[in-house]
């Protein structure tokens, strides 16, 4: 399943900006960036509890917030994307 990741944490202190950092490191591993604080992650329910738990761990929900977006199997119908930038195709071959 696609889950669209996006969250706001504050910056105002050094903490959030630690915050900020490991948050947007746990959704690199789970996914791809396609805005500053939205991530694209393609994961089954097992990784995308992994996933949640660990942010809920990051933030400090009294400043922070998170949003989590399910756009399930059909996401490819759900998403359109205009601009620069253009995010790989996560279900696509992978060459290395």
């Amino acid at each position: 399943m696609l889950v669209l990741v996006t969250y706001d944490v504050s910056t105002e202190t050094s903490a959030g900006r630690k915050r900020l950092r490991r948050v947007a490191k746990h959704c690199q591993n789970f996914g791809q960036r396609v805005q500053n604080s939205v991530f694209e992650c393609l994961v089954d329910p097992g990784q995308y509890a992994d996933l949640r738990a660990k942010l809920l761990d990051e933030v400090d929900l009294d400043e922070d917030s998170l949003r989590f977006y399910f756009l399930g199997a059909e996401w490819k119908r759900r998403v359109e994307h205009h601009g620069a930038k253009v995010a790989y195709d996560p279900e696509g071959p992978l060459i290395i």
